[in-house]
């Protein structure tokens, strides 16, 4: 299963749903960057991603989006071949 990486925060609701989708697909580990729990990982997810906006999501070096990336990558079948790559 491929490594996923997850700026996010707290409170955030897209951020929810973007994990239960992962998990569903078989995702048991996330690994959560909490920007506002970190300072400093708001501006290391925008130089990364060029996004304001959370959840930013990585699987593996790809990056895949927020959540509407996410599901429009299940909706497309492209998930789950990019999580067991």
């Amino acid at each position: 299963m491929a490594r996923v990486v997850m700026y996010s925060t707290v409170v955030c609701p897209y951020c929810q749903m973007a994990e239960r989708l992962l998990k569903a697909k078989g995702v048991e580990a996330i690994e959560k960057i909490l920007i506002d729990r970190e300072p400093g990982k708001r501006e290391e997810m925008m130089t990364r991603t060029g996004r304001r906006t959370v959840p930013q999501i990585y699987i593996d070096e790809t990056h895949v989006g927020g959540f509407d990336d996410l599901s429009a990558l299940d909706r497309q079948g492209a998930l789950v071949p990019l999580l067991v790559a």
